[in-house]
């Protein structure tokens, strides 16, 4: 299998995964969140057990590199969170999902030797439309979290978010080489970190076993497995065509959600496919 063909099945692995992320929310949405981050995040420190060989000194990493993980990890949900607590849910959302677009717009900046060609710029601002057409497009049902007018301060903390997930993702080809179990110290760390924020900031609860479970799954899921496929997909690929790819993750998010809620995908949503599909297939045609 070509570096290429390897590089998109780990970043769609990824994608995939963090488009589960909605519906388990959903279902778990009476878990306070940093306290649903900090649980998932430290099941899915636990995946790097078995990628470094039970050997804990080989997730070791400088403090520089130990602090950008921190930095992409538990700073994109703290000010995520911040942002859906101070904005209307699905402009914040929206907002957040600029992070694809930044890692394209944003690769000649962090990365040297990166040069932006007209396809890239192009299919990533198709990608951008797709994904906020499947946001807005599939919330006609959404119980009144449908957009609302007016200015929220909530959405510079969402902006953050997204230029926080897409400088991480970026600047870890610039520190010194690390091996992808790594991720689970970042997770650790940031698990900690946000355990706790949910015991200063938010209310104790009770967790039913199911909730232990479907916890449990989000760890070993989106806020597990997810991460070390990205990093791996990074450090063999091009984040140009990567960020592309990961307009897919709302469309997936959002098809996930209509499934959970037995409802079937409008026009908007298959228009807003097409138009992500396209923008990948588009920047795969930009050449280096």
């Amino acid at each position: 299998m070509s570096t290429t063909s390897t590089t998109t099945l780990l970043a769609l692995g990824a994608i995939f995964l963090w488009g589960t992320l909605a519906p388990l929310g959903v279902v778990l949405q009476h878990v306070p969140p940093f306290l649903l981050t900090g649980l998932g995040l430290l099941v899915g420190s636990l995946i790097a057990l078995p990628l470094s060989g039970g050997k804990l000194a080989r997730i070791a990493v400088p403090p520089r590199t130990l602090g950008l993980g921190v930095y992409g990890l538990f700073g994109f949900h703290f000010l995520l969170f911040i942002a859906l607590r101070n904005a209307p849910p699905v402009q914040a959302n929206l907002v957040n999902y600029l992070w694809p677009l930044g890692i394209v717009l944003m690769a000649p900046m962090f990365l040297p030797g990166i040069r932006l060609r007209a396809l890239h710029v192009a299919a990533a601002l198709l990608g951008f439309a797709g994904a906020a057409l499947a946001i807005l497009g599939g919330t006609g049902n959404g119980g009144g979290q449908g957009m609302q007018g007016g200015f929220a301060w909530g959405y510079v903390p969402a902006l953050a978010s997204a230029f926080v997930w897409a400088s991480y993702s970026l600047l870890t080809q610039r520190v010194a080489p690390f091996p992808s179990a790594a991720i689970g110290l970042f997770g650790l760390v940031s698990g900690v970190l946000s355990l706790l924020c949910h015991a200063a900031l938010e209310p104790a609860v009770a967790l039913s076993t199911m909730d232990w479970a479907l916890i449990a799954a989000m760890g070993l899921g989106p806020l597990g497995a997810a991460f070390y496929l990205w990093d791996a997909a990074l450090k063999r690929g091009d984040a140009r065509q990567i960020g592309v790819l990961s307009f897919l993750t709302p469309l997936l998010s959002t098809l996930a959600l209509l499934w959970v809620r037995h409802e079937a995908p409008s026009p908007s949503v298959a228009l807003a496919a097409a138009m992500i599909i396209g923008a990948a297939v588009l920047g795969s045609r930009a050449k280096a």
